[in-house]
C-alpha cells in the first residue's frame, strides 16, 4: 500500500487526537489548534482528491491484523475525497468567520470545549465518508449527534436549551430506528463489512428470501437518516436550532450535519442494500413524495417568518428537499444531481448564516427584517455575501444554485415520464417561491431604514477573519457554478467507484 492511502486514516485520526489535546488548551489556542487541524485535513482531503483522478480506482484500507469479515475498513474512492475536501472546507470557513462571536456567545471557561465538540464532529463527519462498516457509522453517527447538541447549547441560553433539547430528541428517535434497522440487517446477513452485507442482500433479494424483514430494514435505516437529516415532515426541529445558536453552529449545522446523514444514505443505497435492491422496496417513492412536498412546504414556511436566521433555517427545509428528490428519482443523473447540491447548497447556506449574523449586529442585534432595513449599507461585506448567497438560492446564472437546478431538470428530462412532470413542476414553484423570500430580504437590506433610528455600525464589523471568511465562501460559490462540469464529471466518476 502506498503512504498517501493512509491520508484517509490520517483525516480521521487528527481531529480525534486534536479534540482530546485541544480540552486542555487555553481558548484562544484552542481555536488556533482547531484552524490549523482543519486546514491539513482540509489539504489532506485536495491532495487524496487529485492522487485518486490519477489513481482512477476506489481501495480499501485495512484497520489492524484482521482481515474482513472480522476486521474494521476504510474504504476511498473519488467521491469520498471531493465530499472531505468540501467538508473540512466549509467547517473551517465557518470557525474562522464566527469566531469572534464565539467570544461574545460562550462563556470563556466553555470556549476550548466548543473546539471539542467540533472536532469530533470533523472526525465523525470523515468517519461517514470513509468507512466501510456499518455499525462504526452508526457510533460515529452517535458521535456526530452529541457533538452537534453541543455546539447548541453552548451559548446557554433558555431557547438554545429547548432548541437543542428538541434536536437531542428527534435525532435520538432517528438513531434508534437507524440502529434498529442494523440489528435486523446483521441478523439476516451476519455481517457488519457493507461490501459483504451488499452480497447477501443481493442473494436475499434474488431467492425472494426474507423479503418483508428486508423491507422493514430498509424503511427502519432510511427513515432514521430522514428524521436526522430534517426532511420534511421531519424537520421541526431545525428552526429553533438553527436560529437561536451561535453563527458558526448554525454554519456547521445546516451545511453539514445534515450532509453528513445524506452522504450515508447514499452509502446504504449503493454499497449496502444496492440500488435495485432498494428501489425494488418503494423507498424511493416515498423519498420523491416527501422531497417534492419539503419543496414547496419549506419555501411556504420561510415567505412566512419575520426573523431572517428562522427564515434561512426553513430554506434549508427546502433545500434538503431538493436533495431527496434527486434520490428519488433512481437514476445515476438524479444521484448526480444530488451530490452536486449537497455541495452547492453546504457552501452557500453556511455563507448565508454568517453574512445574517453580520448584518443583525448592525442593525441593534435584531434578526427582524424591520430593523434590517438598510443594513446592506452598514455592514457591506456581509450585505453583499448574503446578496450572492440569496441570488444563487434563486437560481442566478454563474452561481452554484444555477447549475444545481440545472442539473434537476436535466436529470428529470431524462427521466421522462411522470416524475419528469411533477419535478420540473416542483422545480418551478420552489424558484419561485425562492425568489419571493430572498428577495424580499435582499431589499429589505438595501432599503431606507426608519426615520430617527441610529445603529451603531462597528458592531457589524467582525475583523478581517469575518470578512476572509465570507469572501472565500463567495469565490467558492462563483468556482462551483463556473466550474460545474468537472465537479459533475468528478462526482459521476466516484459514483462509478463506490459501488
Amino acid at each position: 500500500m502506498a503512504l498517501w492511502q493512509n491520508i484517509p486514516f490520517v483525516c480521521i485520526l487528527l481531529p480525534l487526537g486534536s479534540a482530546a489535546m485541544t480540552s486542555v488548551l487555553k481558548p484562544r489556542l484552542a481555536r488556533a489548534w482547531t484552524l490549523l487541524a482543519l486546514g491539513i485535513v482540509f489539504s489532506l482531503s485536495v491532495l487524496l482528491t487529485v492522487l485518486m483522478t490519477r489513481y482512477g480506482q476506489s481501495y480499501t484500507y485495512m484497520m489492524g491484523h484482521f482481515p474482513a469479515p472480522w476486521g474494521n475498513e476504510i474504504r476511498a474512492g473519488l467521491l469520498e475525497a471531493v465530499t472531505a475536501a468540501f467538508f473540512s472546507l466549509i467547517m473551517l470557513l465557518s470557525l474562522l468567520g464566527g469566531q469572534r462571536k464565539l467570544e461574545e456567545h460562550i462563556n470563556e471557561g466553555k470556549q476550548s470545549l466548543y473546539c471539542v465538540m467540533l472536532l469530533l464532529l470533523c472526525a465523525a463527519l470523515m468517519v461517514q465518508v470513509y468507512t466501510n462498516d456499518i455499525f462504526t457509522a452508526y457510533v460515529f453517527v452517535e458521535i456526530m449527534t452529541i457533538s452537534a447538541c453541543a455546539l447548541i447549547a453552548a451559548r446557554n441560553r433558555g431557547r438554545t436549551l429547548v432548541a437543542a433539547t428538541r434536536y437531542m430528541m428527534m435525532n435520538l428517535l432517528g438513531s434508534g430506528l437507524f440502529l434498529l434497522g442494523i440489528i435486523l440487517l446483521y441478523d439476516l446477513t451476519g455481517h457488519l463489512l457493507m461490501s459483504n452485507i451488499r452480497a447477501a442482500v443481493w442473494q436475499l433479494h434474488t431467492t425472494g428470501a426474507y423479503h418483508e424483514p428486508l423491507t422493514v430494514v430498509v424503511a427502519l435505516m432510511t427513515i432514521g437518516l430522514c428524521v436526522k437529516s430534517a426532511l420534511f415532515p421531519f424537520h421541526t426541529w431545525v428552526p429553533d436550532a438553527y436560529g437561536y445558536s451561535t453563527p458558526t453552529s448554525a454554519a456547521v449545522l445546516s451545511s453539514l450535519v445534515s450532509k453528513g446523514y445524506i452522504f450515508l444514505l447514499v452509502k446504504l443505497i449503493y454499497r449496502v442494500i444496492g440500488v435495485e435492491v432498494f428501489a425494488a422496496t418503494g423507498m424511493m417513492d416515498v423519498l420523491f413524495v416527501f422531497a417534492l412536498t419539503g419543496m414547496v412546504m419549506g419555501s411556504v414556511s420561510a415567505i412566512r417568518q419575520n426573523d431572517i436566521r428562522r427564515m434561512i433555517a426553513f430554506s434549508s427545509v427546502a433545500q434538503i428537499g431538493y436533495v431527496y428528490m434527486g434520490i428519488g428519482l433512481g437514476t445515476e443523473a438524479g444521484m448526480v444531481a444530488a451530490m452536486f447540491h449537497v455541495f452547492s447548497h453546504a457552501v452557500c447556506k453556511s455563507m448565508l448564516f454568517l453574512a445574517s449574523g453580520g448584518l443583525a449586529d448592525a442593525s441593534g442585534n435584531s434578526k427582524r427584517f424591520r430593523d434590517l432595513r438598510g443594513a446592506g449599507y452598514r455592514s457591506k461585506v456581509p450585505g453583499v455575501a448574503f446578496t450572492v448567497g440569496a441570488l444563487s438560492m434563486i437560481g442566478f446564472p454563474f452561481l452554484g444554485g444555477f447549475a444545481s437546478k440545472l442539473n434537476f431538470a436535466l436529470s428529470a428530462m431524462a427521466a421522462g415520464g411522470t416524475r419528469m412532470a411533477l419535478v420540473l413542476g416542483a422545480l418551478v414553484i420552489s424558484t419561485w417561491l425562492n425568489t419571493l423570500y430572498f428577495m424580499k430580504t435582499v431589499i429589505t437590506l438595501y432599503r431606507k431604514p426608519a426615520e430617527g433610528v441610529v445603529y451603531d455600525q462597528a458592531r457589524g464589523r467582525r475583523g478581517a477573519a469575518f470578512t476572509v471568511a465570507l469572501a472565500a465562501f463567495t469565490a467558492v460559490n462563483l468556482g462551483v457554478g463556473l466550474f460545474a462540469q468537472p465537479l459533475i464529471e468528478a462526482i459521476a466518476r466516484g459514483l462509478g467507484m463506490f459501488a
